[in-house]
């Protein structure tokens, strides 16, 4: 069985959850939150804080039956979801959509997976990518109407990475403007060349240790590899990068926030994702 409710104005979610259930205590709706039995708009959602609009349905189902639609099981965490959009924090290995229309695990496939119910299978459109070994926020659209507005005005949208890299950066912050053009074999390079583009990153280090640094990395243009790239340049690849530095147990990006107007009212959508162990272990 499942409490369907319909939210009736903006607020945060646990605040919904504890005004429209006033039976219910607090402990018990957090510990059902974190067990993925709460659905906002048919998509599990776990975070206390998600900021709910006028009109969201919401579902709160009982351990056993949410267990069967957990996104979690395939290994996603939803950050956001509504009826025009869905964020996950992609780990890292995921293809974030299929190889060359190849059949095969990747963000797209497992979410749509996740959100699909008997008969009524989840309809997604993804929005941009992360590299495959790249992790954090990656957006998909539920309309092809909603990934046309999101896409018009993605030069607009505030892009925030976390990177590890190898040394120390000096200065410790700065902006790389150095163009960036591919070869036949997509692989990306730095400097003039006749099909570069122009390429701008700008970058802080947030602390240094054991010989390698976490930066904080803004992009100004969205180039493909442009991170790998302009950190390799400056002399500080980013940690298991094999194309541009050496390879690892895992490479040390992570797309920590995505800030973008809401394609249906306009408003700031911020989707964060904290990096995993994994990714603050590179640094030690």
């Amino acid at each position: 069985m499942a409490e369907e409710l319909q939210v009736g104005a903006p607020g945060r979610l646990l605040d919904f959850l504890r005004a429209a259930l006033p039976g219910w205590k607090r402990k018990t709706l957090e510990q059902r939150l974190r067990a993925g039995c709460v659905e906002v708009n048919g998509a599990v959602v776990e975070r206390p804080h998600h900021e709910l609009r006028a009109g969201d349905r919401i579902a709160l189902r009982d351990a056993g039956d949410a267990r069967a639609r957990d996104p979690r099981q395939s290994g996603l965490a939803i950050l956001h979801a509504d009826e025009d959009l869905v964020a996950i924090d992609k780990p890292a290995g995921l293809l974030s959509v299929p190889l060359d229309g190849r059949r095969g695990r990747n963000a797209l496939a497992l979410l749509r997976a996740a959100l699909s119910a008997p008969g009524r299978p989840a309809r997604l459109w993804p929005v941009h990518r992360l590299d495959r070994e790249s992790s954090g926020v990656l957006l998909f659209a539920r309309t092809s109407a909603a990934r046309e507005a999101v896409q018009a005005s993605w030069s607009e949208a505030h892009k925030l990475y976390l990177a590890v890299v190898e040394g120390r950066p000096e200065p410790p912050a700065g902006r790389i403007e150095q163009p960036l053009w591919e070869d036949a074999q997509l692989c990306v390079h730095v400097g003039a060349h006749a099909g570069s583009k122009p390429a701008r990153t700008r970058y802080s280090t947030l602390r240094s240790a054991g010989g390698r640094s976490l930066l904080e990395v803004e992009l100004d243009t969205g180039r493909r590899h442009q991170i790998r790239a302009h950190l390799a340049w400056l002399g500080h690849p980013i940690v298991g990068d094999p194309r541009q530095g050496t390879a690892g147990a895992r490479l040390g990006l992570h797309a920590q926030r995505l800030t973008l107007a809401h394609p249906a009212s306009g408003a700031e959508l911020r989707l964060e994702a904290p990096p995993a162990p994994d990714f603050l272990a590179l640094l030690r």
